[in-house]
């Protein structure tokens, strides 16, 4: 019987031992080997893993992506003014070891940090730019400035910070109707500006085509009137040369007569009066 109960208090033993010195890390933690308290190794690899029994631990931290909620706070801007802004920053652990010697695998620990570095880089920033530019940077230029604030402050502590955003960065209520305001008033008057310009340009632009154009019809009325007074000397030399020569002289008279003739038959009376001694007198009278 003495056997038997010392048979099962060692299979007892061995059993807790068994189950003291085994343990599963999962894919999505680490796991910190202790022993006698301090930090003996860490396991990043997910499955079954061993340990001494009653002389070492394991401790689990996350592996996967954290956030951490920052609470509202008041900045102000360069100008002056102040702005209300609320975060949230998405970070990891990447060094476990470093994180463990640092902060004591404290989350809480790692979050109060995260919390001051993060609030003064934001401080920081938006106390370098005006009101203005913090309201149009909010597309993501002013976070991507926080970040590069923060820089590698965070890897002594072997946290990676991976982005900072923004869910709030607003003007306090008791003046926000008042910088709207004198926002549009400053976009309005750049506006008027710019029309101003434009209208200024404009006109410029008017005033040189309507030179270019003046000078262009000068210029073609010039050459109009030139041709048509090479047209007419043309004209008068052929003539010329016409009454030169006597064979033809009787009867480019004739012709003229003719025209003179038909340019005299206007309106409804289509009576034509000679004098005996007209050129076209003649011809009727065979002369």
């Amino acid at each position: 019987m003495k056997k038997k109960i010392v048979g099962a208090i060692v299979a007892v033993v061995v059993l807790v031992c068994l189950a003291s010195s085994v343990y599963v890390a999962g894919e999505n933690e680490y796991k910190l080997v202790r022993q006698f308290g301090k930090v003996n190794y860490v396991v990043s690899d997910a499955g079954l893993h061993f340990k001494i029994p009653f002389i070492q631990s394991a401790d689990t931290l996350p592996k996967e992506l954290l956030i951490y909620d920052l609470a509202a706070s008041d900045v102000i801007t360069k100008d002056k003014k102040t702005m209300i802004t609320d975060s949230y920053v998405l970070w990891r652990i990447t060094d476990p070891l470093k994180f463990a010697q640092s902060l004591n695998s404290s989350i809480a620990s790692a979050e109060s940090r995260i919390n001051t570095v993060v609030y003064n880089s934001t401080k920081n920033v938006i106390s370098s730019m005006n009101q203005d530019e913090v309201i149009t940077s909010r597309d993501g230029e002013l976070m991507a400035a926080i970040m590069n604030n923060v820089g590698t402050t965070m890897e002594q502590y072997g946290i990676q910070l991976v982005s900072v955003e923004t869910k709030k960065l607003d003007l306090p209520a008791d003046n926000k109707a008042a910088v709207y305001e004198r926002m549009i008033s400053e976009r309005d008057n750049i506006a008027a500006t710019y029309t101003a310009q434009g209208s200024s340009e404009a006109k410029v632009i008017r005033n040189t085509t309507d030179k270019d154009v003046a000078i262009q019809l000068s210029e073609a009325r010039k050459q109009a009137d030139i041709l048509v007074a090479e047209g007419e000397a043309e004209y008068m030399r052929i003539l010329q040369e016409a009454y030169a020569d006597e064979s033809r002289t009787d009867f480019y008279a004739f012709v003229r007569s003719l025209d003179a003739a038909k340019a005299s038959l206007v309106g409804g009376n289509k009576t034509l009066i000679l004098s005996a001694d007209s050129p076209i007198a003649q011809i009727f009278y065979g002369n």
